[in-house]
């Protein structure tokens, strides 16, 4: 299942490291990705092909632990949602 996975907080050394190591860890492949640094705040978008037998919720959980430690903001949503989201505002226009 392919996934978007967003990463936000105050730069710093290894939040990249931290959060592609433990993709690497999760058999995750990164498909895309998007990174910049905006008045400080590291900002990161990826999109992420997650094993179809992944506990999407103990994941979510999981980065939300690993975004603690590293002391960002991290989240993964299915790539469904979004396609969904877009379809009903398109819907809207």
């Amino acid at each position: 299942m392919r996934a978007i996975l967003t990463t936000v907080g105050q730069d710093k050394t290894g939040i990249v490291a931290g959060v592609s190591g433990f993709l690497a860890e999760k058999e995750i492949n990164i498909l895309d990705l998007s990174q910049t640094i905006l008045n400080g705040y590291f900002t990161m978008m990826m999109v992420v092909d997650v094993p179809d037998d992944a506990d999407f919720t103990a994941l979510s959980s999981e980065l939300n632990d690993l975004g603690k430690k590293l002391g960002v903001e991290i989240n993964i949503r299915n790539e469904k949602m979004y396609a969904a989201m877009h379809e009903l505002s398109g819907g809207l226009e």
